[in-house]
């Protein structure tokens, strides 16, 4: 039994799929499927039941899994315990990011960290928020940069907040929205509604907004990028609900005003497990300067 052999098992668990499995382990199909197989045959017993469109685990293959990560865990265990003591730090940090994600401060962080730490894969995925989220408990990615409208870590996670803001609504100048005066959640739901899709922290705040004060918004259009929501305001197919950070690089075309009665704050935060190993501490020590926030964030 070998390692790689145990990484692709636990690959295809959670990627349900041979394929994604290969993706993500930079092999072919071919080769994970036979190494999979050598590990059934050296288990006596199958893992995966193939007979569905997904690889799903069998009873053998659910009692493996968990022992397979604490296996891993271990592995990479001492590999973090020698660059601890040696200030090389090796392996694999994978990290997620918000759909259409445009922080600046993000890359720079990944580009002094991989400067700093040339002996560490990087990987950079995206996804919605809560699906970022889950991949970190599950282990799949090492930390991400999600958006959240909760004041407090998700359960089982560290956060360092990047970004707190209030809600705008963003809309042509010539928007009957624009005019000078207070904007509220029922004068922003007497229009049809373009925002970001559930699963998202600007959608949780907005929903959240809403809900608090008692309206029910109709959403015409979702997208997951702000660029995207910013085009169907522009073009009148709705009041655009963006945070005011985002809103302010449409301010050529669009006017940004905040939701006065919207409470609800939108943040983007730096999102991990903890404990977490050398690797995740380098890459918060590099985002603590690229974000210039204070080392005990």
């Amino acid at each position: 039994m070998e390692l790689r052999q145990l990484e692709y098992f636990v690959a295809v668990a959670e990627e349900r799929n041979f394929t994604r499995a290969a993706e993500r382990v930079h092999i072919s199909q071919s080769g994970v499927s036979a190494q999979i197989r050598q590990l059934e045959r050296e288990l006596g017993a199958d893992l995966f039941d193939r007979s569905g469109r997904t690889a799903t685990l069998t009873v053998a293959g659910k009692a493996a899994l968990e022992h397979a990560r604490a296996t891993l865990a271990a592995a990479a265990a001492v590999g973090q315990a020698v660059g601890e003591v040696t200030h090389l730090i090796k392996g694999r940090l994978v990290v997620g990011m918000v759909n259409g994600c445009t922080i600046t401060p993000l890359f720079d962080t990944l580009a002094a960290f991989h400067r700093a730490h040339p002996g560490v894969e990087i990987s950079l995925l995206e996804g919605n928020s809560d699906a970022l989220a889950e991949a970190i408990r599950a282990g799949s990615i090492d930390l991400a940069l999600v958006g959240t409208a909760a004041a407090t870590a998700p359960e089982g996670l560290s956060e360092m907040t990047i970004v707190s803001e209030r809600l705008v609504a963003a809309v042509p100048p010539a928007h009957p929205l624009a005019e000078p005066g207070q904007v509220t959640l029922a004068d922003v739901a007497a229009y049809p509604i373009v925002c970001m899709p559930p699963g998202t922290g600007l959608r949780q705040a907005f929903d959240r907004a809403c809900a608090a004060g008692g309206c029910r918004p109709a959403i015409a259009f979702q997208a997951g990028a702000s660029d995207a929501i910013a085009a169907l305001a522009e073009r009148g197919l709705g009041v655009g609900i963006l945070s005011e950070s985002m809103a302010a690089a449409y301010r050529d075309r669009l006017t940004a005003r905040v939701i006065d009665d919207a409470q609800e704050i939108a943040r983007l935060a730096l999102t991990w497990k903890t404990p977490y190993g050398p690797a995740v501490r380098a890459f918060l020590t590099h985002a603590r300067r690229a974000f210039a926030l204070p080392a005990t964030a």
